[in-house]
């Protein structure tokens, strides 16, 4: 069988790999439009619930990646001056260009050969493969020539956001809210390796207005953002890597594949950074397609049957996704709220968590919510 994957990101990486390894016969060719040691953004997160899908399948890819990764237990929201911990929602994190480099070695490993700085121009380009894996992301050459045909929807959520690195290092998965003059921000902040951090800021559209963000340059706005969150910085400066203003793309696509041409990953659907869930939807695709494709023996049938089992699970994700991007919509609201009620709002805030899953997995913060809800409420503050 000859394949073209059309992207070199964790996806494309990762679905050559698994298919050249289990049929070492197979013709791949994975074309990637930049270099090898390109990529943008600093790290990705992986929730340990997804760690533990990805070791069900493939061990030795997680004892490859695992001894990069950074990990915690806790997530730690900074409100006002003040810090609450959520215990036991654990995380591991890595810098996107180490996972990049690992999934590189295993696919080179397994007899794939990558073509950097290659970039196709066309689907015709790709006449002759058998299978095309269009694993090429949020801008899709595949789906974008093929909308109607893959049944796609595009939206965008209104919130502004700009995704920087940073030297300081953060012990948790952390979220600091500051009010401004002009308005509230909000930082997403992680470690990923020893010494660097993930720092992606986000306000509303108004609050972005009001800073005329429009007309700065992306230097102009890191020097901002440094001087909004200089507290949480605590000296350190923040590092940009194409880190421009950006509203958060909804992507969607009804039909999953067309004649032989499939997508995965971005290219097929995105969710919310918020629930940090991209590259891990990516790896689980591939995995989902090379089984349907092997369950079924024959390629119109094996993409049925990947869409057909995938989608459901997909879906429910993304929903989960959409709600917690709608919490973000409104933070500035929420952020009136007192401490406790405030994480209790955000870490509900997908709908995928009752107040009984919250004592078990949770049972530090829950703890301390119920016991501030005993309490009379202090002057000024709402619940």
């Amino acid at each position: 069988m000859r394949i073209a994957v059309i992207g070199g990101g964790p996806g494309g990486l990762y679905f050559a790999y698994l298919w050249k390894q289990r049929h070492p016969d197979a013709e791949i060719d994975l074309f990637e439009q930049n270099a090898a040691g390109a990529t943008w953004g600093f790290g990705v997160v992986f929730s340990e619930q997804a760690l533990e899908f990805l070791r069900a399948d493939d061990p030795d890819t997680v004892d490859a990646i695992a001894p990069r990764m950074e990990s915690w237990k806790n997530i730690t929201l900074n409100l006002r001056g003040e810090s609450v911990e959520i215990d036991g929602v654990g995380f591991s994190s890595i810098g996107r260009l180490d996972l990049l480099t690992i999934l590189q070695q295993r696919a080179f490993a397994a007899g794939v050969m990558p073509r950097y700085d290659t970039q196709v121009a066309s689907v015709d380009a790709l006449a002759g493969y058998d299978l095309i894996v269009a694993a090429d992301g949020l801008n899709s050459l595949v789906r974008r020539s093929l909308e109607g045909d893959f049944g796609t929807s595009l939206s965008y959520s209104p919130n502004k956001f700009a995704w920087y690195g940073t030297t300081k290092r953060f012990e948790t998965l952390s979220q600091t809210f500051v009010e401004t003059e002009l308005g509230a921000f909000n930082a997403h902040h992680y470690r990923y390796s020893q010494g660097m951090s993930t720092f992606l800021v986000e306000c509303d559209l108004p609050t972005w207005q009001r800073y005329g963000f429009a007309d700065k340059t992306i230097e102009e706005s890191k020097t901002i953002c440094e001087r909004i969150f200089a507290a949480t910085l605590g000296g350190h400066a923040l590092v940009s890597n194409k880190s421009v203003w950006r509203n958060f793309p909804w992507v969607w696509n009804e039909r999953w594949s067309f004649k032989n041409m499939v997508l995965i990953g971005d290219a097929l659907h995105s969710a919310h950074f918020s629930i940090g869930s991209g590259t891990r939807l990516a790896i689980e695709d591939a995995i989902a397609l090379v089984k349907a494709l092997e369950a079924e023996g024959e390629i119109a049938a094996g993409l049925n049957r990947y869409q057909a089992e995938r989608q459901p699970i997909v879906k429910k994700l993304v929903t989960a996704a959409r709600t917690s991007a709608d919490w973000y919509e409104k933070f500035p609201e929420h952020m009136k709220l007192d401490l406790m009620d405030f994480g209790y709002s955000y870490i509900t805030r997908s709908g995928r968590i009752d107040d009984a899953r919250l004592r078990a997995m949770s049972p530090a913060f829950m703890a301390r919510y119920e016991a501030s809800r005993r309490q009379p409420q202090r002057s000024g503050e709402k619940r």
